[in-house]
């Protein structure tokens, strides 16, 4: 996610937030699809069986983090699984820092021998 999509991303939460739907509390705009990195240093192979697509994952900054300032940890059910991936966080953690509601949910699970593939996480913004 570079600048302009990180532009556009803000601009979707603008014209969310004024939308009748917005104020019920139902909008969520999709605005990535990302691999998670790390998955194979984290508890994600304790708790396999019991992840599912669409199960909420929380986000959390971690701007001490001394491999990468913009890191951002992600945890399902207070468990964590691993890191957005350094291409991708650092608009995400600006929008964390900023205020901007980020949602994050299992999009995809793939048994598969590279742990970049096993966990497809959706980022979702929300007015």
């Amino acid at each position: 996610m570079d600048t302009r999509r990180l532009r556009c991303l803000l601009s979707l939460l603008f014209l969310a937030s004024h939308s009748q739907a917005s104020q019920a509390g139902q909008v969520c705009v999709l605005v990535d699809s990302l691999p998670l990195a790390g998955f194979q240093f984290y508890t994600g192979r304790q708790f396999w069986d019991e992840m599912q697509p669409g199960d909420q994952l929380s986000l959390h900054r971690e701007p001490d983090n001394p491999h990468d300032r913009y890191a951002v940890r992600v945890d399902w059910q207070g468990h964590p699984l691993g890191h957005l991936p350094r291409p991708h966080n650092r608009p995400a953690a600006q929008a964390l820092d900023a205020g901007y509601g980020l949602q994050a949910r299992i999009g995809q699970l793939q048994a598969h021998r590279n742990p970049w593939k096993r966990l497809r996480i959706d980022l979702c913004a929300l007015p």
